[in-house]
């Protein structure tokens, strides 16, 4: 369904949904219920984004209900693709492999965009890269079709696909780690939670040439967090694999707006919402969006527990 499409399912209720940024498709939601509207934001994405648009202007709503990831930060004001031109060089030099664990949806697409980049701007060698992730395969084609929803143009998607090699079959997963370096391995999971990354990390972590890369954030209690915070060893499929490789921190890469650009979204919007509503976030996080909110803007607004009821249209 088209963004800005109004969708009137009786008399009393309507929705329609507005581009986002974030993912490619991400969207907010404007739901109309008894002539009262409704905004939640979903997911917000960044508005300098290198490959999606800036989330669009929200219309006039009388109540918003908004995502808070990073309702207490600001993102680094660093180019990621510098950072990624260092890390790819220098693990080269090394002759190793780089194994970068990307979220299938969004970080796979962007990094492999940067990848290419770099590689045509002729700032990193030319050596085999690799995508293993079927889901992020599947998502790449859906990425090329629906070119209307970012930046790059046909021929960058195409150059995309002409540098990374698209690994499909369990097969081609684990004749990967018999490969020696340098190459580049993107593969889910982003946070080393699970998939054919877990593989390529039980071959390649204990060796002090690799580099693993992390790209995004690190929950709590993950094996991406657990490599971010410098472990020697993580368990995989029930044994300890020592961590030798490098380990490396992209920042800013995350695909969710920061409170600052949150802030700047709604002035944009020149909304003026009865209450807020700041879900989808750390309690922390929350909390102090809700404050930045209320004096910023005067808005009555709250931070609402698992569960709660709250009866807006009577």
């Amino acid at each position: 369904m088209a963004f800005k499409t109004k969708v009137t399912l009786d008399e009393n209720f309507s929705f329609e949904f507005h581009y986002v940024g974030h993912i490619l498709g991400a969207a907010s939601v404007i739901i109309e219920i008894k002539g009262k509207k409704i905004a939640f934001t979903g997911d917000v994405g960044r508005i300098e984004d290198k490959v999606l648009y800036p989330p669009e202007q929200l219309p006039q709503v009388d109540y918003l209900v908004t995502e808070s990831t990073y309702g207490n930060r600001l993102h680094e004001l660093t180019d990621p693709m510098d950072d990624l031109e260092k890390v790819v060089n220098e693990t080269y030099a090394r002759q190793g492999v780089l194994i970068i664990p990307a979220f299938a949806v969004g970080r796979a697409q962007t990094m492999m965009y940067y990848l290419s980049m770099l590689r045509k701007q002729k700032r990193i060698p030319t050596m085999p890269m690799y995508l293993n992730s079927p889901m992020a395969t599947d998502f790449t084609a859906i990425f090329l079709k629906h070119k209307e929803l970012h930046r790059l143009t046909e021929k960058e998607c195409h150059y995309i696909n002409e540098t990374m090699q698209m690994i499909k079959t369990s097969e081609e997963s684990k004749s990967l780690n018999h490969h020696k370096g340098p190459m580049v391995i993107i593969s889910a999971s982003g946070m080393v939670s699970g998939g054919r990354v877990l593989h390529h990390l039980k071959e390649f972590a204990p060796k002090v040439e690799n580099t693993i890369l992390l790209t995004g954030f690190q929950s709590a209690g993950t094996r991406g967090e657990a490599l971010q915070n410098g472990v020697k060893a993580i368990k995989i499929h029930g044994e300890y694999v020592p961590v030798n490789a490098q380990v490396k921190v992209l920042s800013n890469m995350s695909s969710h707006a920061d409170y600052g650009e949150l802030i700047s979204w709604f002035t944009q919007s020149k909304i003026n919402p009865k209450k807020v509503f700041i879900t989808h976030g750390e309690s922390s996080a929350a909390d102090d969006l809700r404050r930045r909110l209320t004096e910023t803007f005067k808005w009555s607004c709250v931070v609402p527990i698992q569960g709660e009821k709250v009866n807006l249209v009577g």
